[in-house]
């Protein structure tokens, strides 16, 4: 089972008493402060648990699999994460 967003909602207001549409707000201004980040091609770094970082691909050809026909792909943003030493070793048990 996944760890959603209303879940964490849940937690976060069980763990503080603050009603469900408070929590919901922290964390949606949370995540709206991370979006912001990465769409201006900052890092977003968070201590202990996970590292964001936006690399920008380079035009470079490519191939349709369908036809085999050579094409050139977009330079485009992609979204690469690494999780902390501590978080990896919490995974690991």
């Amino acid at each position: 089972m996944s760890l959603t967003k209303a879940k964490i909602v849940e937690a976060i207001s069980k763990q503080t008493g603050y009603p469900k549409n408070k929590s919901s707000e922290m964390v949606e201004i949370i995540l709206e402060h991370i979006k912001k980040s990465l769409e201006s091609v900052e890092d977003v770094l968070i201590s202990g648990f996970v590292k964001f970082r936006v690399r920008e691909k380079k035009e470079r050809r490519g191939r349709i699999p369908a036809t085999g026909e050579d094409m050139m792909v977009a330079p485009l943003r992609v979204l690469r994460f690494t999780c902390s030493e501590r978080l990896r070793n919490r995974a690991n048990g």
